[in-house]
């Protein structure tokens, strides 16, 4: 694997759904991201969202190196993320949510493996901080405990389906160069897609690294967007049909 030319390009794929309390802080501080040796183009794919998201997205049209994408209705993250991948066109690819859980600051970290040529998928670990519980939720605890122990029931199912062993599968930090999906095609819409991309990754021999993060999970109250009920049901398909389904 050789290293990427420099200066290579990174694509940031920013998949929004009413994200008003947030989006702008976000979105202003990936316009102002510089990394030395790359360049970032943004895409921004907002999803019809009802508390004026829209507006503030719109408000970065015509901004050098931003494409946006609007979607007539809210299909799911997955859905947006993979209107996203179809308008990619820098060397790397990172998932980026406009809700501030994550920090840019670890953006270098996890592209110098694969700008080095030492690796191709990088995923960013939030179990940096040690421990393992992820999601710390002061105003609902119970909660917390749940996602946590749910996070570990999956991440256990993942690692038996492929042979691996990650602590943290379902970060949405997955960097991955963009020649690594050529040939693959996604159908996942919401938060299956995560086990999709990952799953398909894997499988056709992209075996990922991780990189610890730092991570400041938000809770429901918060805005976060995950069912308890509807998603697992969808990742208890998604572990069969990744695992099984013909990589195309």
């Amino acid at each position: 694997m050789k290293p990427l030319p420099i200066p290579c390009t990174l694509t940031v794929i920013v998949p929004i759904f009413n994200e008003r309390a947030t989006a702008r802080e976000a979105l202003d501080a990936l316009l102002a991201k510089q990394i030395s040796g790359v360049q970032i183009e943004l895409v921004l794919v907002e999803s019809n969202s009802t508390d004026g998201t829209r507006d503030i997205v719109l408000s970065y049209q015509g901004q050098p190196r931003v494409k946006i994408i609007l979607e007539e209705k809210p299909s799911g993250k997955g859905h947006a993320v993979r209107a996203g991948l179809a308008a990619a066109t820098g060397d790397i690819i990172i998932i980026q949510d406009a809700d501030l859980e994550y920090d840019l600051a670890d953006y270098e970290v996890l592209l110098a493996p694969i700008i080095a040529g030492r690796q191709s998928f990088v995923l960013g670990s939030r179990h940096g901080q040690g421990g393992w519980a992820i999601r710390m939720f002061d105003d609902q605890p119970v909660h917390a405990f749940v996602l946590n122990l749910a996070h570990w029931t999956f991440t256990l199912m993942i690692n038996a389906a492929l042979g691996v062993w990650l602590r943290d599968p379902f970060t949405m930090y997955k960097v991955f160069r963009r020649d690594c999906i050529a040939g693959l095609t996604f159908d996942a819409n919401r938060f299956d897609f995560d086990w999709e991309l990952l799953m398909k990754l894997v499988r056709k021999g992209y075996r990922p690294i991780e990189i610890p993060i730092s991570y400041r999970s938000r809770s429901f109250k918060e805005g976060k967007k995950v069912s308890m009920i509807r998603d697992p049901l969808t990742w208890l398909v998604a572990v069969v049909k990744y695992r099984f389904v013909k990589l195309d």
